[in-house]
């Protein structure tokens, strides 16, 4: 059984390298065709690390992790403009190539890594980040995954970061798979499942605004481990 499992979850994540390996290193290619969201999207994201850093014991602003990077939206448009060193972490070699000339120098010499791996491989440094961001990245984690992803996190945090999760949220409390790029939109219970699992406690909360009708329900997430 537990073989049979672990073929699943080889070809699971076999066949998302496939489906990004065919998508262009585009900011449109990134959000799946829907390029014209992207500055509402960061608009919000920027409200709401506002809204972490007036509360009580915020974190810090010195290093970011950018997990499922892509070519480097998110980092361009919001990270850099807030945090001193970042980290992208992206399994696409093609969208870390294009993400150095995306960003340019002046962002490029704030970065000090270009990891080019998966999430369910990626091991944070001790104590590393004040923010892990991690954004319509993790439905191409399993739950199993996710969980062993969030608690490697919980190491590579400073006191007081947080782990940022922005994600669809699934229309019913079933699980939506979607075959084409292999990932799956988890209903909102189960998130809060996943986070207990790796014992996090959900500390902020907001649901995305101003999106076009016709698109999943987004939240984003702030997360702080238990201890």
């Amino acid at each position: 059984m537990e073989v049979e499992q672990t073929i699943q979850e080889e070809e699971f994540y076999k066949k998302a390298v496939l489906y990004w390996s065919e998508i262009p290193p585009t900011i449109d290619g990134m959000l799946g065709g829907f390029g014209h969201i992207s500055q509402i999207d960061i608009r919000s994201s920027k409200q709401f690390l506002r809204l972490l850093s007036q509360s009580k014991h915020p974190p810090g602003k010195i290093t970011v992790a950018d997990c499922g990077a892509g070519i480097g939206r998110i980092s361009k448009h919001l990270l850099s403009h807030i945090f001193e060193r970042l980290d992208l972490i992206e399994q696409n070699h093609v969208f870390l190539e294009q993400a150095k000339e995306y960003l340019g120098p002046t962002i490029c010499n704030k970065i000090d890594n270009f990891y080019n791996v998966g999430l369910q491989d990626f091991y944070p440094e001790e104590g590393r980040y004040d923010v892990i961001w991690c954004q319509w990245v993790l439905g191409h984690l399993t739950d199993v995954d996710f969980v062993k992803f969030l608690e490697r996190c919980k190491l590579g945090l400073k006191k007081d970061g947080v782990v940022i999760i922005k994600e669809n949220i699934a229309s019913s409390r079933n699980v939506e798979t979607d075959e084409k790029d292999s990932s799956v939109t988890r209903p909102y219970y189960l998130y809060n499942e996943l986070f207990q699992k790796a014992n996090f406690h959900c500390w902020k909360k907001i649901k995305q605004n101003n999106f076009p009708k016709g698109l999943y329900t987004v939240y984003m997430f702030a997360i702080r481990p238990q201890d």
